[in-house]
This record gives structure tokens, C-alpha cells and sequence, in this order.
């Protein structure tokens, strides 16, 4: 088995739809791993577990509530339970781990670009933004076109989510510790 393989699920749990192959998925966790990351895994959107009280976690539990574009908090924000509805529109993606957040985002973008140029105009990254240093909301965003919110903020429980998928996610007990950051990119 070669390590590509290890981190592809088997075609009978992914549903893919008309028209696609495992073969066309495939191609953008491969992508992903060229682009440097450390794991890259189809998934079904039947394993993403949607769970409202990430909205919890955002608003008690983040210092950049209220302060982001891509935050919950912000105006016109969909939240968790509407969030949930949209997203299981999607049939399958591809779930990334790096160990840099910079680098998780631009693979993330550049794996929803292929895809969409690839004839799935629908394709759509998620991941903590990290395109500015810091957010300069509430005046316009610089980037509206590159930004995305994260799975949390869209009501994925990222930790139940990955651990069902079978990839490392702990809690950090140390600042030494090097923590793995997940994105994720739903084709259709």
C-alpha cells in the first residue's frame, strides 16, 4: 500500500456523483500532498459530524470573536444549523492536514481552484483565515475573494470529524507541542 493510498477511503464509502470516478477525486488529495501536506483524504460528506455547539466553542472559547470577517459574529454570518443545510448539499472533499496554517489555507484555496476549473464551479474551501496579519474588519475586507471561514464556524466538529477519518487530532498540553491544522475542500 503506498502512503497516498493509506489516506484515500476505500470507493464503496464515498459517494461520488454521476459522472465523477474515485480516480477524479483522488487527483486533488494528490494535489494537496504535492503542495506539501502532511495528510489528504477523500471523504464522504456523510462522515463531516455537524454539531451547533461549535458555535459555543467560537464565542467562549476564541480570542478573534467578533474581531474577523470570516467569524460567526460577523454581520450577515450563516450560522451553524443554517451552515449544516448548505453543506450536505456537497456529495464528497478532500480533508487536508499541514502542520502551518498559512500553508493549509493556500492548499486549501488552490485545491477549490483546480476543482472549479476543473468544471465543479461549486467547490468550496474552508480554513481559519490567515490572510491578513490581522483582520481589518469592520472595514471591508482586502481579500473577499480568497476568504473562507472555518469548518468550526460552519458547525463541523473539526475533532470528531478528523478522528473518524482516523488522523491525529489532540489537544495541545504544551506550547512546545506542534499543533495540526485541518482544512477542508468540498468538491460536490
Amino acid at each position: 500500500m503506498s502512503l497516498l493510498d493509506k489516506y484515500i477511503s476505500p470507493l464503496n464509502q464515498v459517494s461520488l456523483s454521476k459522472g465523477d470516478s474515485m480516480e477524479k477525486a483522488e487527483k486533488y488529495a494528490r494535489i494537496a500532498l504535492e503542495m506539501g501536506a502532511k495528510d489528504s483524504k477523500v471523504i464522504s460528506v456523510k462522515d463531516l459530524v455537524f454539531d451547533p455547539r461549535t458555535l459555543l466553542k467560537c464565542m467562549y472559547g476564541c480570542e478573534e470573536w467578533g474581531k474577523s470577517w470570516t467569524c460567526p459574529s460577523a454581520p450577515k454570518a450563516l450560522m451553524p444549523w443554517e451552515a449544516e443545510k448548505i453543506l450536505k448539499k456537497y456529495n464528497w472533499g478532500i480533508l487536508i492536514r499541514t502542520q502551518d496554517p498559512k500553508l493549509a489555507q493556500e492548499i486549501s484555496f488552490q485545491v477549490e481552484m483546480k476543482a472549479f476549473f476543473d468544471g465543479y464551479p461549486l467547490a468550496f474551501s474552508m480554513f481559519d483565515c490567515y490572510l491578513c496579519e490581522t483582520c481589518v474588519f469592520p472595514d471591508p475586507c482586502r481579500f473577499p475573494e480568497k476568504a473562507r471561514p472555518s469548518m468550526q464556524a460552519l458547525s463541523i466538529d473539526v475533532y470528531a470529524t478528523v478522528k473518524k477519518q482516523g488522523l491525529p487530532i489532540e489537544p495541545l498540553k504544551t506550547k512546545g507541542e506542534k499543533p495540526n491544522y485541518y482544512a477542508l475542500v468540498l468538491i460536490e
